[in-house]
């Protein structure tokens, strides 16, 4: 009987494997790129002048009517977190988070600065972000003004705030839903997950007081 010896089945050679390996850092390194654009490119059609610049000059109210400046979040860590107060869900829930935090941290809690800036200043004045806030912590301040200083500081944190309108009428705002933390001098830190247990917040945040 005549025995076929089957073809051996190619090798990958030293080319073949570099150039997999070239193929498989290059789709990961596309993924991270494609992060960090959505995650520092604002979503209202304004591109970002720096990928790495998140903070920077504004000028608002809070919400007794007190100017309120990137000056003042100067001298110690800070919590900005963009939202409105008609919203269903997302800014409440962070709302009460952030409270529950700032409730764990106790007395450390004045060492923080926590500003709601409102991405609907057609609505939201300082009357309502006053009401509104009342069911939150009492530090948590309410930041708002016209609709071209709060365009400036969606701007400057790289943050973005677009109308959708509601059948029936009305509308309602797609936002951005991060929590940043700034350092005591007011320079992005990253940003900060408050939808964990409150003590491990709290912990985390202790390291920058």
């Amino acid at each position: 009987m005549t025995q076929t010896n089957k073809p051996a089945s190619p090798r990958k050679g030293p080319r073949s494997v570099a150039l997999i390996l070239s193929l498989a850092l290059l789709v990961g390194g596309l993924g991270v790129l494609a992060a960090v654009v959505h995650f520092t490119m604002p979503r209202g059609g304004q591109l970002a002048s720096s990928a790495s610049a998140i903070g920077g000059a504004f000028n608002l109210v809070d919400q007794t009517g007190k100017p309120f400046t990137e000056k003042d979040l100067q001298g110690k860590p800070s919590l900005v977190f963009f939202g409105f107060t008609h919203c269903p869900d997302i800014c409440p829930t962070k709302l009460f988070e952030i409270t529950q935090l700032l409730d764990t941290l106790g007395a450390d809690a004045a060492k923080v600065n926590v500003v709601f800036v409102t991405v609907d200043p057609a609505r939201d004045t300082t009357e309502l972000l006053s009401t509104y806030l009342g069911s939150f912590h009492a530090s948590i301040r309410g930041l708002t003004g016209t609709e071209e200083q709060v365009t400036q500081a969606m701007r400057a944190y790289r943050a973005y705030g677009r109308k959708v309108p509601l059948d029936g009428g009305g509308y309602t705002m797609d936002h951005t839903t991060f929590v940043y933390l700034m350092d005591r001098q007011g320079q992005f830190v990253s940003t900060f997950d408050v939808a964990r247990e409150p003590a491990k917040a709290a912990a985390d945040l202790r390291r920058y007081l």
